[in-house]
């Protein structure tokens, strides 16, 4: 299948990464490089990407399939199939390394190193190069060696202890926030350090871990602990210094209401006719409503209930109160707002015949940067990449 060719408009066209990562977290960090125009050539091992297996659920097409896990974050890159182990693929490995701008890994701390690939030899051989390595609990301290996944950082991070239900057990955040986050955070680690290097001539190495990411992520709840003292515990979708703010039950669902500030809060009560609400001194500042929470509570969920969805919407939106539905993810794709923009891309795929993924989730001169690949199958570019190195597959494999 002929794919496009790489846009030069791009700000990463030109740049190529070689990405040594599987699961999650660096796929999605390389995933956003190639929305940016880098060429990514995804080096995978026989078996493929541990994801590839990460079923059910599969898009299947006739006797083909893929993981919907490993479609989600996979576009805009190629796939070469390179068993490490063997010398002539450690070679073509190397090859391709020679001619990169960015390697990215996120096996254990050492691993590549032990294969002549780490930071250290690289460096030397390569001084233009931005390595970034990506693990569980980074490159040194008494946990370098543990293997890092997603539900170990979130409950690690504390970030399940202040997560939930008051008086339920511990909740996991429904997605890999620990995972995505991180490699979030590596890509803006590798940007900037390529833009150093046009000023210095020289790579950086860049390191991210899972457990340091989830901390990160805390912001207002870690300082709750490191400069009021409080340990937060879990308030379900309450936020614990302002109200209301969260999520309320109405007559056919639930909304979001973000009432900010006591301007907010006496709009909402004129939009909704919630004139006892609103004339009562306990709730005029938010302090106020903080301290009375459960009582407001008492109050307005019933009042709430008379309401539907729409209506709420309508209104509030009128008054210019943030508020929003709480969606299942049909819901989403099925939002005017979400079709309008774009967000659901349907690109021709080697296998599938064809596969929707997600867009890129900025754009820049009111442009969104296309997916230019579908995630490829699993050693569908081996071929195509060694023949730019001017190997043959059988020189290599």
């Amino acid at each position: 299948m002929t794919q496009p060719p790489l846009p030069s408009d791009l700000p990463l066209s030109g740049v190529r990464v070689i990405d040594f990562t599987r699961v999650l977290t660096g796929p999605y960090c390389t995933m956003l490089l190639g929305d940016l125009g880098a060429d990514v050539i995804k080096i995978e091992p026989p078996g493929g990407d541990d994801t590839r297996a990460w079923g059910p659920p599969y898009q299947r097409a006739g006797e083909a399939r893929e993981s919907t896990y490993f479609l989600s974050v996979n576009r805009n890159k190629r796939s070469v199939v390179l068993d490490l182990k063997e010398e002539r693929d450690l070679r073509a490995a190397r090859a391709l390394i020679s001619g990169a701008d960015v390697l990215v890994e996120n096996y254990r701390p050492g691993t590549l190193g032990r294969l002549g690939l780490g930071w250290e030899a690289l460096h030397a051989e390569f001084p233009r190069l931005v390595y970034a390595a990506i693990s569980g609990f980074g490159q040194e301290g008494p946990y370098r060696d543990r293997a890092g996944y997603d539900v170990i950082a979130q409950g690690m991070g504390g970030l399940m202890s202040y997560n939930g239900e008051e008086g339920r057990p511990p909740v996991r955040v429904g997605v890999a926030v620990a995972d995505v986050f991180a490699g979030s955070l590596t890509t803006q680690a590798i940007l900037a350090a390529l833009f150093q290097r046009e000023r210095t001539g020289v790579g950086r190495r860049v390191d991210v871990n899972l457990l340091e990411g989830i901390i990160s992520l805390g912001t207002s709840q870690i300082s709750r602990y490191l400069n009021g003292g409080q340990i937060p515990g879990p308030q379900g979708n309450d936020h614990p210094s302002i109200v209301p703010y969260g999520t309320f039950p109405c007559a056919d669902g639930m909304v979001n209401v973000a009432a900010g500030n006591d301007s907010l809060w006496r709009r909402f009560c004129e939009a909704l006719e919630f004139d006892s609400l609103g004339s009562n001194p306990q709730y005029a500042t938010n302090e106020g409503r903080v301290h009375a929470r459960e009582a407001l509570n008492a109050e307005m969920y019933p009042a709430l209930g008379r309401y539907t969805r729409a209506e709420i919407m309508r209104r509030l939106d009128a008054a210019g109160v943030p508020c929003g539905p709480v969606n299942n993810v049909r819901e989403v794709f099925e939002d005017p707002h979400v079709r309008d923009q774009g967000i659901a891309v349907t690109v021709p795929h080697a296998a599938l015949g064809e596969t929707t993924v997600t867009a890129p989730p900025w754009s820049m001169d009111g442009q969104r940067p296309a997916v230019r690949r579908a995630p490829p199958t699993l050693g569908q570019h081996t071929d195509e990449v060694l023949a730019e190195l001017g190997l043959t597959p059988k020189e290599t494999l």
